[in-house]
């Protein structure tokens, strides 16, 4: 059976309402949809120290979420957007992933390899498409594999104040993006799953 682990990366704490965790929810509602079990963390709950190392010592709640991640065919990274840009706590994960480099075996082989990411963003502006694509490039250079026409976002209009966890319906157009990029996922996890990347040495 296929697993996946979302990491959600609001600024709010505790359990505090989050229209990315919103998101993110839908998103793993969906993979659950094609068989897929699932689980969650809030980011900003968890002393992720800065740094590029898979333990950056005492008081590191990275390891656990790394291992969280390894354990997982499917990682969901969840930002929401802030000035254009991806949230700083999404770019610690980011940086935290950096370690993978590290890891790479004899053979040419990420630990990373074999594993399907997802992105989903949240804004009340604009600036989906460059956060989308600043997370999957990091993600892709990880070893992470990428599922075709996997965006799942939404954007409020310019100048408002609306979240999207004010909506009481779920626009179309995201629903069907949800769905394909769920799809995909699996889809390609279960491929990767029966056929790992070969080594390169």
């Amino acid at each position: 059976m296929l697993s996946a682990f979302g990491l959600n990366c609001t600024l709010k704490t505790g359990n505090e309402s989050s229209s990315t965790q919103k998101l993110l929810d839908q998103v793993l509602g969906a993979l659950q949809d094609y068989g897929v079990t699932t689980a969650c963390e809030r980011a900003v709950n968890h002393d992720i120290k800065p740094g590029v190392k898979t333990a950056q010592g005492p008081g590191d709640a990275w390891p656990a979420l790394r291992k969280r991640i390894d354990d997982a065919n499917i990682f969901v990274l969840a930002t929401p957007i802030w000035m254009g840009q991806p949230c700083s706590v999404a770019k610690r994960v980011c940086e935290r992933l950096d370690a993978v480099f590290g890891e790479i075996d004899e053979h040419g082989v990420y630990p990373t390899f074999g594993k399907v990411a997802m992105v989903c963003v949240v804004g009340n502006e604009d600036g989906a498409h460059h956060v989308t694509a600043e997370m999957y490039q990091a993600l892709a250079d990880v070893g992470f594999s990428i599922p075709g026409g996997s965006s799942s976002y939404w954007v409020g209009e310019a100048m408002h104040k609306t979240n999207y966890i004010d909506l009481e319906e779920t626009p179309k157009a995201l629903a069907g993006a949800i769905k394909t990029q769920a799809c995909n996922a699996a889809h390609l996890a279960q491929l990767l799953q029966g056929s790992p990347y070969p080594p390169t040495k």
